[in-house]
């Protein structure tokens, strides 16, 4: 049996190269999930049968649409939107918008991909699907970012909805962009469907945490990761590459905790601050001014800039790659490895590469998923959901106790279901067959649809 279902699952793969050509990312996503399922199809033939991978490998729908807008100058662009509804077993589409030169339709469908065995992993009941467009934020004015932000709208509203696909935000999309989405929206439908998008203003609908929800869902699942292994944030040095929305509440919740992060990054270097990085100076320079990083190193006399390099020569006991896919490959692994790294946990979505993931296992380093310990983001989105369905308003501390209690459910679930399918420890296939179970099951609840 074994071998049977080993070729099962390459033909699968093989499909799925054939079909979605040119799709690296998509690709890599989905070998990742394959990898972990074969001890799934020898306890589960129905799903052979009734070719369950294959169905939850092709998104029920997949948008591509012009997105053309006019610059202060009035020079007019044309930019690419896409939204990818990849699987409503288990809710609405939930998922991420992202703004940036980068987004095509593999890296939308890798990130929807991922989105569906991270949404399941909440126990939250949200489908999966992504979204975005190759424009790029950077630079722009505000009247710009809004006059693209109302175009994109202008086309994805007739696909949106709150009981149909919920966006949020993403890379390059942030308040500001929620805000001029929501606006064009409400005013195309003529509704105040405040659960139709989440990451909103507090002022309009937002709910408490969700800023903060990724990077903090990151540190907590960190901290039952260190648990399990009888240990804590106490005394550990963390670097936590990006400087965006995960990295900075990452390090926030990280201090918090009792752990001290020595260094961050953006696209031009890395700063480098032994004294544990001083989360006022990088909030201004980052949220506030939307300046590089090398300007937190000019305002604090402890911290160095490192032009390009990699932040991951930077010794450490925990790293939390938060930047981007792919950001940390084999080379960088073994340098962390070397230097005594002992905990690699994904803030961002698939930042390591198979490679890197390969050097994590032969080193023992522990290893948390970015589709289980960055699920915090999308969680808090849920609950965003729930208070608008309710009308209601949770207070932080509500709020962030359910986001902790959510994440270390996560843990326990994945580190379980690793268990019970022989690899103890063994967090990626946990996560993997955990995510993929609950969707499977619901799947064929529903018939051949």
């Amino acid at each position: 049996m074994g071998t049977d279902v080993t070729a099962v699952v390459e033909r699968i793969y093989g499909d799925v190269l054939r079909r979605n050509r040119g799709e690296t990312e998509f690709h890599q996503a989905v070998r990742e999930v394959l990898d972990s399922l074969a001890v799934v199809l020898a306890r589960h033939a129905e799903f052979l049968e009734m070719k369950t991978i294959e169905r939850i490998c092709e998104p029920e729908r997949q948008v591509i649409f012009r997105v053309p807008w006019q610059d202060d100058r009035g020079e007019v662009h044309i930019n690419r939107g896409f939204r990818v509804e990849f699987n409503s077993a288990l809710g609405p589409y939930k998922g991420g918008l992202r703004f940036h030169p980068s987004v095509d339709v593999g890296i939308v469908k890798f990130l929807g991909f991922e989105q569906v065995f991270k949404n399941a992993l909440t126990g939250m009941p949200i489908g999966g699907g992504k979204g975005g467009s190759d424009f790029d934020p950077k630079g722009r004015s505000d009247a710009e970012v809004m006059r693209f932000c109302q175009s994109f709208m202008t086309e994805l509203y007739r696909h949106l909805g709150e009981y149909t696909d919920v966006p949020a935000g993403d890379i390059g999309v942030g308040a500001r962009e929620i805000g001029y989405l929501f606006g064009q929206y409400k005013r195309i439908t003529n509704r105040y469907e405040s659960g139709v998008i989440t990451g909103k203003g507090l002022g309009w609908g937002g709910a408490l945490v969700r800023t903060e929800a990724t990077g903090y869902g990151a540190a907590f699942f960190a901290a039952a990761m260190m648990e399990a292994a009888g240990e804590s944030f106490d005394g550990k040095r963390v670097t936590v590459s990006g400087s965006g929305n995960v990295a900075v509440y990452g390090i926030e919740k990280v201090h918090q905790l009792g752990g001290t992060v020595v260094a961050c990054s953006d696209s031009s270097g890395s700063v480098v601050d032994e004294k544990g990085i001083d989360l006022d100076v990088l909030k201004q320079v980052k949220e506030v001014e939307r300046a590089r990083i090398a300007e937190y190193a000019e305002r604090v006399p402890s911290a160095s800039f490192v032009e390009g390099g990699s932040i991951w020569d930077v010794p450490c006991d925990v790293a939390v790659p938060s930047a981007t896919q792919n950001e940390l490959d084999g080379d960088a692994a073994a340098v962390l490895a070397r230097n005594g790294c002992r905990y690699v946990v994904e803030g961002a979505n698939m930042p390591s590469t198979p490679d890197a993931v390969r050097v994590f296992r032969e080193a023992g380093i522990a290893f948390a998923p970015g589709k289980a310990a960055n699920a915090g983001g999308v969680a808090t989105s849920a609950l965003e959901m729930q208070q608008n369905a309710s009308r209601d308003r949770w207070t932080f501390e509500h709020t962030e106790a359910r986001l902790e209690e959510i994440m270390r459910g996560i843990h326990a679930r994945c580190s379980e279901t690793a268990e019970e399918y022989g690899s103890p420890g063994d967090l990626v296939l946990g996560a993997n067959v955990a995510g993929f179970l609950q969707v499977a099951e619901a799947v064929h609840a529903h018939g051949l649809v």
